[in-house]
């Protein structure tokens, strides 16, 4: 046996026998320690002696002996990789310090939404408004509230990883002795290779915000596999997450290029792209899962999805070289795509909730007929939730979603001609055989429907909308508004006044009339409740100017009526400005 040889075969002998009883599960320790210090000085001279060997050319090509070394130098650089994966080279302990946070599965929770993180309300159901609770914990969590608030919003902070060290120190020397040995050996492609399956403590303990394990080991997270509440939970989780990541990755890459890693410096910007890579996919492949919904109820929810992914991608790019960005873009192109069809899908069905929504009777102003239908507040609720996301929408809307919805404007244009459509439909029929039943339900239809108008200008108003409907479409709201006021007191106060026309009769018997008839219709309104100021005031008005100037013209004409009528003009007027007040009217009425 040659000297060479002799050496290959202790060489080869701690190696190897390291190397099996690895693979058989005995729990020995590799080279380097958590902390990076070298526990296992033999197996490195082992694996120094096989690359020195290799690196000398000591055996012809077609040896055994030059099998054998080949065979012990695959090994030992199977072994150099397991030491890379298993070195901690990110450290996220002064992070959790500084907050007195932890960041392990199950230790981390949701801020509220004050934080600045977005959480809104849940995207109404059919024919009523549903407010989600806020998530206070999304994980089951020691400490207060307001400490996790603080924590994340110390996290979103730019300035705040600036002033952490996220490299471990220790490690750097390791990846220079790593990445030495692999430039010798020639195993630079498995090197290369490695950093797809790096660690890195600092993204994987944000990663654990979405506690979906799923997500780390399949393409494809199903959203319709979640309950509804679960979903809502899950996109909060990955807002938080992205935002997280992305500040991450900047300070990371900053603190990464200003290292000297010695012989690792040839590859740390294929490490850092490689871990980016990772974690950028990771949030892809949750995104992608909820791209399958065409539910109405998850639309602001996946809009906000969107929104974070668009703000967030820009930055995320400028982390790549050029030769690596393209297939990253390419893949967050096609998320936002999905996501973006899928919306446009959910909008249409919106806008098909709106005109074929069964609308079952309800309590209250509207179970008179007279009230806010559900329906309406539906749809105004929408608009408000969807007017803070104009701007994405008025991209995603841009291809089209139908119906000649464009962008937001378009859209609650179509939303409230829907809407009111429908509420034409579902208004109290008007009977043909009793004249004053007729005569009643024409005065609630319009009242319906002015109120229904009222409020939908106000909630448009209130979201912003307003300017994104046209110039003109504030007045034509409030002629229309007008047009229902004056059909009302059409209906309803018109034949009042009309009693004290009738000609040849004597006027106590038309003072009598008129009364009965005032008693009437206001006993049909009383109870009525309208709770837009501007509009009660504005039917009060109409039906005082309807009545009241006839009445007081009408007891002018006959003086002798003065001592024996039962309400005075001024009285009638102070009952007609008491109407629509609901069930408060009841503690404020005269006795008629």
């Amino acid at each position: 046996m040659t000297r060479a040889e002799y050496r290959l075969a202790v060489a080869e002998q701690v190696i190897l026998g390291w190397h099996c009883a690895r693979s058989s599960g005995a729990d020995l320790a590799g080279i380097w320690d958590s902390d990076a210090t070298c526990t296992n000085e033999s197996l490195l001279s082992a694996v120094d002696e096989v690359l020195l060997l290799a690196e000398i050319h000591a055996f012809p090509m077609a040896s055994a002996a030059r099998r054998s070394m080949q065979d012990a130098l695959d090994v030992a650089v199977s072994c150099l990789m397991e030491e890379f994966l298993r070195l901690k080279v990110w450290d996220a302990s002064q992070m959790e310090v500084r907050l007195g946070v932890r960041f392990a599965v199950g230790k981390f929770s949701m801020p509220a939404a004050d934080s600045g993180v977005s959480l809104s309300l849940a995207f109404p159901t059919t024919g009523s408004i549903s407010t989600a609770s806020t998530i206070d914990e999304l994980y089951a969590s020691g400490g207060s509230q307001s400490s996790r608030v603080g924590a994340v919003t110390m996290l979103l902070d730019g300035e705040f990883f600036d002033e952490l060290d996220l490299i471990s120190p220790a490690s750097l020397s390791v990846l220079h002795q790593i990445a030495l040995r692999v430039i010798r050996a020639g195993y630079t492609k498995e090197l290369l290779h490695a950093f797809t399956n790096a660690p890195c403590d600092v993204l994987d303990r944000f990663l654990t915000i979405l506690q979906m394990e799923c997500a780390f080991e399949t393409d494809h997270v199903s959203f319709e596999d979640a309950e509804w509440w679960t979903a809502e939970d899950m996109i909060k989780r990955w807002i938080l997450a992205t935002k997280l990541v992305a500040k991450a990755l900047a300070v990371m890459q900053r603190q990464l290029q200003a290292q000297s890693c010695g012989a690792f410096d040839r590859f740390k910007n294929d490490y850092f792209m490689a871990i980016a890579k990772n974690s950028i996919f990771v949030l892809l492949r949750f995104a992608n899962g909820f791209t399958t919904t065409e539910a109405p109820d998850k639309l602001v929810y996946v809009l906000e999805m969107y929104e974070a992914l668009s703000n967030a991608a820009p930055g995320l790019l400028l982390l790549f070289t050029e030769q690596r960005v393209e297939l990253v873009s390419r893949q967050v192109e096609v998320v936002l795509a999905k996501l973006a069809r899928a919306l446009r899908a959910m909008i249409g069905g919106l806008i098909a909730r709106i005109r074929t929504a069964d609308c079952p009777q309800t309590t209250g102003s509207a179970a008179r007929g007279v009230g806010v239908h559900p329906l309406t507040r539906y749809a105004m609720t929408c608009v408000e939730l969807l007017s803070p996301h104009r701007a994405a929408l008025d991209l995603i809307l841009a291809n089209g979603a139908g119906e000649s919805v464009t962008s937001l404007g378009s859209l609650v244009a179509v939303l409230v001609t829907s809407l009111e459509r429908h509420l034409e439909e579902i208004n109290p029929k008007l009977s043909n055989d009793d004249d004053d039943a007729a005569a009643a339900a024409a005065a609630s239809r319009h009242l319906f429907l002015a109120t229904n108008a009222s409020y939908v200008a106000r909630r448009a108003v209130d979201a912003g909308v307003e300017p994104l409907l046209g110039d003109g479409w504030a007045a034509r709201r409030g002629s229309l508004i007008a047009r229902y006021v004056a059909s009302y007191v059409e209906a309803c106060w018109a034949p009042v006044a009309a009693c004290l026309e009738t000609a040849g009769r004597k006027p106590v018997k038309v003072a009598a009339k008129f009364s009965s008839a005032f008693d009437e219709a206001y006993e049909s309104q009383v109870h009525r409740e309208i709770p837009d100021p501007a509009l009660r005031d504005a039917l009060r008005k109409a039906a005082s100017e309807m009545v009241v100037p006839a009445y007081s013209a009408y007891l002018q004409n006959h003086p002798k009526l003065q001592k024996n009528v039962r309400h005075t003009a001024g009285e009638l007027d102070r009952l007609l400005w008491e109407l629509f007040e609901g069930e408060a009217a009841e503690r404020n009425k005269l006795l008629l």
